[in-house]
């Protein structure tokens, strides 16, 4: 186990468990998954695109990413349903928390005039979505390898059932929120 997950396990839990006011250990919120997911610029004119991105994606997230497809056709995009237009990742367990762990840890603080994340972007289910809008911020992207910023999105799943438990186990956790 790594250090975020085993200081979830033993510390974190249960000052959640009595910040919260549940009464079982079990009740207390946790991470579920983190999904990452990118839509791929120019997807449908060249496949090569999607394969880079494909590797990009890999490299961030240690793991490699499933095939997107468009769910219906959409005539002024040239976009017939089925085609390749993005890639998923979907991360658990001891890769999740690693990613989490970096995410927060690593990357974040490399933004220029970074401020910390708003607390606007849960979705009613205490489930956290955070865009970032080019891959070189992460420190396994080599920026003079890549001919595209692709953006893409990551969702934080949580065991929280609304989003006053979704943050308080996000902030638990040491995501920097603005104060």
């Amino acid at each position: 186990m790594n250090n975020l997950q085993t200081k979830f396990k033993k510390e974190i839990a249960e000052t959640l468990r009595k910040e919260l006011g549940l009464k079982n250990i079990m009740a207390v919120p946790s991470l579920s998954k983190i999904v990452v997911n990118m839509g791929v610029k120019d997807a449908i004119e060249n496949k090569n695109n999607l394969e880079k991105a494909s590797l990009i994606m890999a490299q961030v997230t240690g793991q490699k990413p499933k095939w997107a497809s468009a769910k219906k056709s959409i005539s002024s995009f040239k976009l017939r349903e089925g085609d390749k237009i993005g890639l998923v990742v979907t991360l658990r367990g001891h890769k999740m928390y690693d990613f989490f762990e970096r995410l927060i840890s690593i990357v974040m603080p490399r933004f220029r005039d970074f401020h910390g994340v708003k607390k606007i972007s849960f979705d009613g289910n205490g489930n956290y979505t955070l865009g970032f809008t080019e891959s070189t911020v992460f420190p396994e992207i080599n920026p003079g390898k890549i001919d595209k910023i692709q953006g893409f999105e990551v969702t934080i799943v949580t065991t929280a059932g609304n989003d006053k438990n979704g943050f308080a186990l996000l902030k638990a956790l040491g995501m920097p929120f603005v104060k």
